[in-house]
């Protein structure tokens, strides 16, 4: 849509901070008001809709679109929706290993195997390391304490740990992202082992290339909401 406002400001203190365009609340799709739980947050989403153009192009402003899907998806239903992003850790990205050739499977061991120790040191659990595909059950302990750490967050908290966990197919991934144990570099690096491997053999392809840099422009955008959360 075209731009329709010009001043664009953050309101709010204790309960929250709130965007207003021209003096008037933002809303959600939803029509709920715009409101954040920090100051940062609420900052970083003022310079979003102040750095649009004479158009306003929503997917440049993923903090904006993270903290609507908070307010509007999850908040409603937010056990449904943790009951949704805990089934990632039944088939974790990390617990399906290949069985060849032996470069990518010492890649995968290299890249993969600290953070699974990271996740049963802190959640104290264990993993089903399988070769293959085909689904292997993971311990129920393993689940139960996965979907325990899920639960803790907030609304706004899960906006970030879900889109981190749904592009990086891994929920531990996203929970070791959001108690910062791994930098956002070393997380997507493991995240994209299959991806590079392949790129090294065969070559890019523009239309993969572009699709893996737009996976990784939504992927540091939920690990910056997380951090502007804190």
């Amino acid at each position: 849509m075209k731009r329709f406002y010009t001043l664009v400001e953050a309101r709010g203190g204790d309960g929250g901070h709130e965007i207003f365009l021209d003096g008037r609340p933002v809303r959600t799709p939803a029509k709920a008001a715009l409101q954040v739980p920090t100051p940062q947050l609420a900052a970083a989403i003022v310079a979003e809709w102040e750095a649009q153009g004479e158009k306003v192009e929503p997917r440049s402003m993923p903090l904006t679109g993270l903290a609507n899907a908070a307010i509007d998806r999850i908040g409603p239903d937010r056990d449904a929706f943790v009951r949704g992003l805990s089934v990632y850790g039944e088939t974790d990205l990390l617990c399906y290993r290949a069985d060849s050739p032996a470069p990518l499977v010492d890649r995968q061991s290299e890249q993969w195997d600290p953070l699974l120790a990271w996740a049963r040191h802190r959640f104290d659990i264990d993993f089903e390391v399988v070769e293959g595909l085909m689904h292997r059950e993971q311990p129920a302990g393993t689940v139960d304490r996965l979907r325990k750490a899920v639960e803790t967050r907030d609304a706004f908290a899960l906006a970030g740990l879900s889109q981190l966990t749904t592009i990086s197919g891994s929920l531990v991934i996203a929970l070791a992202l959001a108690e910062d144990a791994f930098d956002g570099d070393t997380a997507w690096s493991a995240a994209t082992v299959d991806e590079s491997w392949q790129i090294e053999q065969w070559g890019e392809d523009l239309d993969a290339t572009r699709l893996l840099q737009s996976r990784r422009r939504d992927f540091e955008a939920a690990l910056r909401f997380l951090k502007l959360l804190a």
